[in-house]
């Protein structure tokens, strides 16, 4: 019997979070669902923060995954140039949590590692790899951004998807595989 508190209070959490994705504006109506209020308008920090939680999801995958490819949907853009980081950086991008993080772990082989976003908007992706490292890219396959590793390192992978111009957020997907796409 001492489970019986436990199960109660988790009965009671996940009715609520259920009550309020019910009851929170635009639910069920094709809007991405994330856990945090929206995208940040504000001009507050210098760099991306790769230490906050993640917006719309954190995975965990070992090499040889499948399904191959992994993917999630969310909101690109944000309010912040994508160049403050370095030069090679382009697009807007919310700088108070990376939109996805992927944690990298060891399993059977070695496969690169490709992570891409695919939209009807003009996308770009940034990201902060397991030693520190920042890589960007703008239209890697068509207009849709992508950035392969060849020799992956193991470990997290923080990931922003922007658009190209200031505006509204676009919806986009992003990509995970160890089979990259063939550049056209």
């Amino acid at each position: 019997m001492k489970w019986l508190p436990i199960v109660a209070v988790a009965a009671v959490a996940v009715a609520g979070i259920a009550h309020a994705q019910k009851a929170a504006p635009g639910a069920g109506q094709g809007q991405v669902q994330s856990r945090f209020p929206p995208k940040d308008t504000s001009e507050r920090s210098e760099t991306p923060d790769f230490r906050a939680e993640p917006r719309y999801a954190a995975l965990e995958l070992r090499v040889g995954f499948e399904p191959d490819p992994r993917e999630v949907t969310v909101d690109a853009g944000g309010n912040r140039d994508a160049r403050a980081i370095n030069a090679t950086c382009s697009g807007m991008i919310d700088f108070t949590r990376p939109d996805v993080n992927l944690t990298y772990s060891q399993g059977n082989g070695q496969f690169p590692l490709y992570i891409g976003a695919v939209s009807q908007a003009d996308t770009t992706i940034v990201i902060n790899d397991p030693q520190g490292n920042w890589h960007c890219n703008d239209d890697y396959e068509g207009l849709n951004p992508g950035v392969v590793f060849q020799r992956p390192a193991f470990g997290l992978y923080n990931i922003w998807i922007g658009t190209l111009e200031r505006g509204p957020t676009q919806p986009a997907t992003v990509r995970i595989s160890e089979v990259p796409p063939r550049r056209r």
